[in-house]
């Protein structure tokens, strides 16, 4: 049985699971998809190209599936979706793709605070936490577990690597690679995400060898194409530098320095 306020306005298109929670004056529309005991609160827009999953939790007011803030946006059909328990918080927006992907994903287990918003052709990993005021620029990636502090904007094409943790207030205008913590402006490596780390049950082990393929990239005056031979040979095989090394072959904007 699911629980919709009288005031809610949803297409009876909508494709809704059960054990629903629907608040007043929340608006759907018809091509939605809603899974499995999600709440969606009151004021919530759900519009066209929504695939909301399971035990989804969105507060008042926010704003899902939009269209995109793209002036080459000319109402092709393309998707929004957000994965099992993830929480959105209110006022939070998020722009379906455009034609350029078609889609706009947030992962598993988010946490979306208030006023933030995620663009266009987006890709939000799993178990990420956007801080309240956070800005996704179009065509940004997001790996799994990032946390990105409050106020935080991303350019557009950024891409920030797993297990980071970036600084409240900071501007993100190149890529950030995997493992570390990033903070000033402009933005720097300011070493590994160790509090991040040991949480999620990296051994110790790990953490050094994450550390000294750092200390390659950004302590050893070398730069970048030296920096990866020494990689290359020093850790060659190792998981961590094959996750590294291939970020930062896909790097379009460049590592911060």
């Amino acid at each position: 049985m699911n629980d919709i306020h009288s005031t809610a306005v949803i297409d009876p298109k909508a494709r809704l699971g059960d054990g629903i929670t629907i608040g007043p004056y929340a608006v759907i529309a018809a091509d939605v998809e809603i899974g499995d005991n999600s709440r969606i609160g009151p004021h919530v827009c759900i519009y066209d190209g929504a695939r909301i999953g399971s035990n989804v939790t969105i507060y008042q007011s926010a704003s899902i599936s939009h269209v995109p803030q793209d002036l080459k946006y000319a109402g092709e059909e393309s998707h929004c979706t957000v994965g099992d328990g993830t929480t959105i918080h209110e006022f939070v927006t998020l722009h379906r793709g455009t034609v350029e992907t078609r889609l706009t994903s947030i992962g598993e287990n988010c946490l979306l605070m208030a006023y933030s918003h995620v663009a266009h052709d987006c890709r939000v990993g799993n178990n990420v936490i956007l801080a309240n005021g956070v800005q996704i620029g179009g065509h940004a990636t997001i790996e799994d577990y990032t946390i990105i502090g409050g106020m935080t904007p991303v350019h557009q094409f950024c891409k920030v690597g797993k297990h980071c943790m970036i600084g409240g207030g900071f501007r993100v205008v190149q890529d950030v690679p995997p493992y570390i913590l990033a903070g000033h402006e402009p933005l720097k490596y300011e070493g590994l995400n160790l509090i991040g780390l040991r949480r999620r049950g990296f051994s110790n082990d790990e953490i050094m060898r994450i550390k000294k393929i750092y200390e390659l990239i950004y302590q050893s005056h070398l730069n970048l194409t030296q920096a990866k031979e020494q990689i290359n040979q020093r850790f060659a095989g190792d998981k961590y530098a094959g996750e590294i090394l291939d970020f930062i072959s896909k790097s379009t904007r460049g590592l911060i320095r």
